[in-house]
């Protein structure tokens, strides 16, 4: 475990997505921004929550999608399109 480890948690999700955010617009440093963030985001965020979730539940696909609140066909259709479905 890491020494900081206890600090990481003291903030939310929603803190580092933020500063990750203010740290991303920084270095666009004046060039054209992209004209899909959102779908750029959401790819960025979902490959390691699946990866992780699945891992999490030893590659149980039934409670990674309990524990993601999605429904397993959903869940298999993002493992194909992640390329986790192996």
């Amino acid at each position: 475990m890491r020494s900081d480890d206890a600090d990481d948690n003291a903030q939310p999700l929603s803190h580092y997505v933020g500063a990750s955010l203010d740290r991303y617009f920084e270095s666009l440093n004046g060039s054209a921004p992209p004209n899909d963030l959102y779908r750029m985001i959401l790819e960025q965020v979902e490959r390691p929550l699946f990866e992780r979730v699945l891992a999490y539940n030893q590659g149980n696909q039934s409670r990674t999608a309990a524990m993601l609140g999605i429904n397993r066909g959903t869940l298999r259709k993002k493992l194909r399109a992640y390329n986790l479905d192996q």
